[in-house]
């Protein structure tokens, strides 16, 4: 298959196409934990500063007596509260206040209606916009680059007028930190990942492109074959032609001889084509569902004793003795075309027949397992060897090429009984060794019904 451009190249679009459909699950995947990576951790800080707002909006609203002042209460409740144009450098800063300003993250703007800041606490960003009069949630950002999402809140005096603003912020480095290092790696594994996704789309390609390859070198063999098989008994027709034709008054036993050949070709092609449509309609799915439509019981024991019968002509002309051996007395039943499963074990047994030399024997044993029946075709022939065993069931293999044509064959029969043998759902064997001759064993499944109910009668028949 490596070295055959046509399937390399489909194997190679089949590559790409598994490729670029598990790049594209990829990158979508990769855009999607991104995004809820983000909008998660998004809402953990919202809902942090909206719990931290809520929680020291509550507790200085009851402190707030007059606006725009800031009250020792407030500064009490919030020790380490800068007040605006005051020194602050050297108060002491209490870094765990309500949990706000740890590590430096967090900060706290207090500032009149008029935008003028009261007090802050908390380490301030350096270069924050001017607050605004307004409630609601902005994304800042200071001259260092970091940016910072903050909540403004109004407060009110206790006796319910507006006081001034409170801004909670915190920054978003850890946020932005965290994003980034999953961008690397979803910048670093996509391609590793597609390289592992590229090779393992070769493999699968390479897979998935093997039956059709193994069906395409089988059509390349078939067809050889058959137009190997055709081109004999075609010359022979056309030599026995065209030497008529060369005679200027061919005699009547010249003629005769001819067309004599000619029948015999032309028979020989016949068969041949048979043969060929015989396996062709067995693989056929509508052949199929049609051949299980017409099967019916079928009792094995009569089949074979009247096919041996049968095949007494040629065990009379070729001196060899064809015997039965049925060491199960029931009658044993299979479900089947009758037809198919004569061709079945005539194929076989013509097989041994040809394969035997004279003074030999061919013995056909019938029996059973629990679920199968056996069926044995034994001969004392020639024997096949271990290399080609594994080939005899193939269209147009002959063992012995020479010996074949003497007797006619075109290496289609073993072919063809393996596939009435797959279409009773069956399976055939073949056991032999050079010299000791061979045995094909056939297994059937058994028509369990009637089996049953012909023990059932028979048991029956002994009591009575």
């Amino acid at each position: 298959m490596h070295q055959n451009k046509l399937f390399n190249r489909t194997r190679a679009q089949l590559a790409g196409c598994y490729a670029a459909v598990m790049g594209v699950i990829l990158s979508l995947s990769g855009l999607t934990i991104h995004q809820m990576l983000a909008i998660t951790h998004w809402q953990a800080v919202e809902q942090e500063l909206e719990s931290i707002s809520g929680t020291l909006h509550d507790t200085l609203e009851p402190k707030l007596k007059q606006s725009n002042r800031i009250e020792p209460t407030i500064k009490q409740a919030l020790p380490g509260l800068c007040v605006a144009q005051t020194d602050c450098s050297n108060g002491a800063q209490d870094r765990h206040i309500l949990g706000i300003v740890q590590q430096g993250n967090y900060y706290v703007r207090f500032f009149a209606q008029s935008r003028e800041l009261l007090a802050s606490l908390g380490s301030q960003p350096a270069g924050l916009s001017p607050p605004e009069t307004k409630e609601g949630w902005k994304t800042l950002q200071d001259q260092r680059g970091t940016r910072y999402h903050q909540i403004t809140l109004l407060l009110k005096t206790a006796t319910g007028s507006s006081w001034g603003y409170m801004q909670i912020g915190r920054s978003l480095k850890e946020y932005d930190d965290h994003l980034a290092t999953v961008r690397l790696l979803l910048a670093v594994g996509l391609p590793l990942s597609m390289l592992v996704v590229a090779g393992a789309s070769w493999w699968l390609a390479g897979l998935a492109m093997r039956p059709l390859y193994q069906s395409y070198r089988q059509m390349q063999q078939f067809t050889a074959d058959a137009a190997h098989e055709l081109r004999t008994p075609i010359a022979a027709i056309r030599a026995n032609v065209e030497s008529v034709q060369g005679v200027d008054d061919p005699s009547k036993q010249e003629m005769q001889e001819t067309l004599g050949a000619v029948d015999r070709q032309n028979n020989r092609l016949a068969h041949l084509v048979q043969d060929l449509l015989l396996l062709s309609r067995m693989e056929s799915p509508t052949e199929t569902l049609r051949k299980q439509k017409v099967q019916q019981p079928c009792c094995l024991n009569d089949l074979i004793q009247d096919l041996v019968e049968s095949l007494s002509v040629l065990e009379v002309a070729a001196s060899i003795k064809l015997l039965t051996h049925f060491p199960v007395k029931a009658p044993l039943w299979i479900t089947g075309d009758e037809n198919q499963l004569v061709r079945l074990f005539s194929n076989l047994i013509v097989n041994a027949l040809q394969y035997t030399p004279p003074g030999g024997i061919v013995t056909v044993t019938l029996e059973r397992d629990e679920t199968h029946a056996l069926i044995q075709v034994e001969d004392t022939g020639i024997g096949i060897a271990p290399s080609d065993q594994s080939r005899i069931f193939d269209r147009f293999y002959r063992v012995n090429s020479d010996r074949s044509r003497h007797t006619g064959g075109a290496g289609l029969g073993l072919a063809i009984a393996k596939a009435i043998v797959q279409s009773h759902h069956g399976s055939v064997q073949v056991k032999s060794e050079l010299g000791n001759g061979s045995t094909f064993t056939v297994r059937l499944p058994l028509r369990v019904l009637i089996q049953l109910q012909y023990l059932r009668n028979s048991d029956h028949a002994d009591r009575v």
